[in-house]
């Protein structure tokens, strides 16, 4: 029996940080059956029945090409970072398995991965089919990387359309201080019974990385970050407090999100209160197929708004660049077919079935030639990723920031949504307590 020490640096959720040698059995990833290989998807559909009804078209035509079986399981984003440090810590994983881009570093750092250099890179065509800002979000820079990118996404401002118009709003908002007086705007106790029933903004609070995007997105265009330029975690600075104390603010100061929204778990709950005429705006990546499924049509998309409507470079930032990306377990029993499939799920037709299927955008350039992807919305993700997107952190540590940091913002919603007072104060200090949690640097 084959074994290989892996050194992992990265973070369980709820702040349990893990760092060492871990040992996997070569024997032990996979099925190891050859003509069967094992594959964790993510969940991008509105449900995992969904997903598995998409997947299972792609997988079946790579059956009949090959002749190799796959095994789906579609994990929810709740579930699947856990999973897959278990997996890393134990060596029984999966062989194909999807990746939150954001993780990527942190993941590469474990040495568990197959990285795409060489002839496993050869094999899927080559660094240049691929769209390079999502491409580049595969490892650390200067390292072969060890995911590549399956679906493209970037954030959007999404709106209602006919509450705009009945509050006589003619634009989307493009700076922040635009968005709020919306908000204001749109949060209406329309029956006259002195409750709000609807709300300027939906949002997640609950969720711990969507927190961290936001702490990301509305630090850099407050001048903050959330690492220094040395790679040290920084959680604490004036943008980064500036930015967070900005999104908390929407619940506890502003009045324009529900108290019950801080139990919100993903995007899927903030695409029902929209659909539901709860709510008049949120911030998503993809929620097309969500609100599709809800036979919603009532609504667009625009660029998150930004503090000055004209911001560029780090201050200009709309989005990380967002995606998910897919992996080889290094001790896969199956790493031939499991790289045949990642080629198999890259390649021109695949991708644009995929993305169109998800409503997220094709990571290969070629696809975007298919109709499908000359929309509206896509060519404003298209220059989004383009113009105003940033990678998250490119650290092994980014894992454990984006947990720390999330569930900070998360406390703190809940706080607001209990009727307390989160004073910029009580923001640097829970963002600080965060930074004091981190186990690595770089």
């Amino acid at each position: 029996m084959n074994t290989k020490k892996f050194r992992w640096v990265a973070a369980l959720a709820v702040g349990v940080v893990a760092a060492g040698s871990m040992t996997a059995c070569s024997a032990s990833g996979g099925s190891g059956d050859s003509d069967t290989i094992t594959y964790w998807a993510s969940n991008q559909a509105p449900t995992v029945e969904r997903d598995a009804e998409i997947l299972q078209e792609s997988i079946d035509r790579y059956t009949e090409e090959t002749g190799v079986e796959v095994d789906l399981e579609v994990i929810p984003w709740s579930d699947l970072y856990n999973r897959i440090l278990t997996a890393v810590s134990s060596g029984e994983g999966p062989d194909v398995l999807n990746i939150g881009n954001t993780w990527a570093v942190s993941l590469q750092s474990s040495g568990a991965f197959v990285p795409w250099e060489g002839e496993a890179l050869d094999e899927i065509g080559g660094q240049d089919r691929f769209v390079q800002s999502s491409f580049a979000t595969g490892g650390a820079e200067g390292q072969a990387p060890t995911s590549v990118p399956i679906y493209g996404l970037s954030y959007s401002l999404y709106y209602n359309t006919a509450m705009f118009e009945a509050a006589g709003i003619t634009t989307p908002p493009a700076t922040w201080d635009e968005f709020v007086e919306d908000a204001k705007k749109l949060t209406i106790d329309t029956d006259g019974d002195g409750q709000i029933d609807q709300w300027g903004v939906t949002m997640a609070g609950s969720s711990i990385t969507n927190n961290a995007h936001q702490a990301f997105v509305r630090g850099l265009q407050n001048g903050g970050s959330l690492y220094d330029d040395d790679g040290n975690p920084d959680f604490g600075n004036d943008g980064v407090v500036t930015g967070v104390k900005e999104w908390v603010d929407l619940m506890a100061v502003d009045k324009v999100v529900s108290p019950s929204d801080a139990e919100s778990v993903n995007g899927s709950d903030m695409a029902a209160t929209f659909a539901e005429g709860q709510a008049a705006m949120f911030f998503d990546q993809a929620p097309g197929d969500n609100l599709k499924s809800r036979n919603f049509t009532d609504y667009a998309a625009a660029p998150v708004p930004m503090e000055t409507a004209d911001a560029t470079g780090l201050e200009g930032t709309q989005s990380h660049v967002a995606g998910i990306n897919v992996s080889v377990f290094e001790n896969s029993g199956n790493k031939e077919a499991a790289i045949d499939f990642v080629k198999h799920l890259t390649s021109d037709d695949e991708q644009k079935y995929l993305n169109e299927s998800f409503g997220s955008l094709p990571v290969v350039t070629t696809a975007y030639d298919d109709p499908a992807f000359q929309t509206d919305v896509i060519k404003l993700k298209q220059t989004i990723l383009a113009d105003h997107a940033q990678p998250m952190p490119l650290y092994p540590s980014e894992g454990q920031m984006e947990t720390l940091v999330g569930t900070a913002i998360k406390d703190l919603l809940a706080t607001a949504a209990q009727g307390g007072s989160v004073s910029e104060a009580d923001v640097k200090s829970a963002l600080e307590d965060a930074n004091s949690q981190m186990t690595t640097g770089q």
